[in-house]
């Protein structure tokens, strides 16, 4: 039987806000000797391009050689890879992401196939549509997007896809595949491949080195672990339970951080050289930006940076290589499918 594994619809759900308020403080009355005014704290030191990983441009670079292959593809064997996106009830967010992958898709010359569902459609009709993209060979990838409603059980409708459009990588023959020495996942889950493909293309050494991974959920902290420890990597997982966490990040040479908590990695954590990858992605209150808010990561930015050799930004760092891997993954499948290879046995 063929297996594999990926899934990072994930990227699809909105990490929890936190708020940095500050209550304005009561004027002190004026005195006819007055202090000096303390001189205001200077302003950081901007972070040089030089140690900016920036995944918008090498997405856009992967987009651009899938592309290619796309065109190269349809003169040769006159199949277009499609991808099809299943979408349960009306959040803004995931209709946002849905649109995105859509898009995405026209870019590279792919077919995109979608179905919308009301939210109180029930698991049965769910599952139903999920077999007809199984069944369907213009489909070579599957996306149901997360999270779904209460009522249907995402572990059902995601074991449900078949393994070899699988190409969110969740299936559990996926990342056990993922998990075992010798053996190989049709695919790989989209954001922790993508924190990989960064480190690779920025030719970072993985080999021999430290890496810690904070968070271990199965959507990207494990699979990243198990990425990094393929490269032969030694790896720490650092999670709510772990004692000493600061100083077991300050020694890694490379440090992915995706436990959903923003800012948690503070500056002195990171060891000077180190590199970092930050998957978070969270609201945090801000009365002077335009919509009240910004988007900040996991990391302390601007203190991880003043340590680190490379880092990336928060957001236009990991972000853009979820929808470029999940595009890859398809394309991957598309191109077994032209060759009439069968999925590999493990």
């Amino acid at each position: 039987m063929a297996f594999s594994c990926q899934r990072q619809a994930a990227a699809g759900r909105a990490a929890p806000r936190t708020s940095s308020r500050r209550v304005a403080a009561v004027p002190r009355p004026v005195v006819l000797a007055a202090a000096a005014a303390a001189p205001a704290a200077p302003a950081p030191t901007p972070v040089p391009p030089s140690k900016l990983i920036d995944g918008k441009a090498i997405a856009e670079t992967i987009r651009s050689e899938i592309a290619t292959e796309v065109a190269a593809m349809k003169q040769q064997y006159g199949l277009t890879p499609g991808l099809a996106v299943v979408l349960v009830g009306s959040r803004k967010d995931s209709e946002t992401y849905v649109r995105s992958k859509k898009k995405a898709c026209a870019e590279v010359g792919f077919d995109s196939y979608g179905t919308d569902l009301p939210a109180d459609v029930s698991e049965e009709e769910l599952l139903k549509v999920v077999e007809a993209y199984n069944a369907d060979p213009r489909v070579h990838g599957i996306l149901v997007q997360l999270p779904l409603p209460k009522h249907i059980s995402e572990k059902r409708i995601l074991d449900a896809i078949s393994i070899e459009k699988d190409v969110d990588g969740f299936h559990p023959l996926n990342m056990g595949c993922l998990a075992m020495r010798g053996r190989e996942p049709l695919f790989v889950p989209c954001t922790p491949k993508g924190c990989i493909e960064l480190l690779e293309r920025m030719n970072v050494p993985i080999a021999g080195r430290k890496a810690c991974v904070i968070g271990r959920s199965n959507i990207v902290g494990m699979p990243a672990a198990l990425l990094l420890q393929r490269r032969d990597a030694t790896v720490t997982m650092v999670h709510s339970k772990t004692p000493d966490a600061a100083r077991i990040c300050s020694e890694a040479d490379i440090v992915i951080a995706a436990c959903g908590v923003a800012e948690m990695v503070k500056g002195d954590w990171i060891k000077p050289g180190a590199v970092v990858i930050d998957v978070g992605i969270n609201a945090k209150d801000d009365p002077t930006a335009k919509k009240g808010y910004r988007l900040v990561g996991d990391v302390e930015f601007d203190g991880a940076a003043a340590r680190a050799s490379l880092i990336t930004p928060v957001p236009g760092g990991v972000g853009p290589m979820t929808i470029a891997m999940l595009l890859q993954n398809t394309l991957e499948s598309a191109r077994r499918a032209a060759k009439g290879e069968a999925a590999p046995a493990h």
